[in-house]
């Protein structure tokens, strides 16, 4: 399987989720919120950051099902939903994830049908780190 690319500005966001937490860079002067992660904060050009614990609450925002042909790790999982989930501290910042049943289960571990744009979703770490999407329950 693919794993992420690791630039500079994006490190400390890997090493929190290998530690299993979710946060999200922050300007420290104006305190926007700012995803992916660079250098420089988008509303008020400072430099200072700082990175916040997030709930891991939010919701599917839109959804892809990936069909073969795909790489060969992927195709023999596929199909499988991807989700983009909007966090619930601040929705305009969206994560990409694979949906899953539980922590580190296969890509396809969750039926099609229950997937559903609007559903609740709490983000969970496979065992390198990598956030990953559960279905809240209802």
């Amino acid at each position: 399987m693919l794993t992420p690319v690791v630039d500079d500005d994006g490190a400390p966001f890997w090493e929190y989720t290998g530690r299993g937490e979710l946060r999200i860079q922050a300007c420290a002067d104006c305190g926007e919120l700012r995803f992916p992660p660079r250098p420089c904060c988008p509303h008020c050009q400072s430099f200072a950051s700082e990175w916040r614990e997030m709930s891991g609450h939010g919701r599917v925002w839109s959804y892809v099902v990936p069909h073969p042909p795909l790489l060969p790790d992927y195709a023999e999982q596929a199909p499988y939903p991807v989700v983009l989930v909007e966090l619930a501290e601040e929705p305009r910042i969206r994560l990409v994830g694979n949906l899953v049943a539980e922590a580190g289960a296969r890509l396809d571990s969750v039926a099609m049908e229950r997937v559903r744009i609007g559903a609740g979703v709490q983000v969970v770490f496979d065992g390198d780190g990598l956030p990953q999407w559960v279905l809240e329950r209802a």
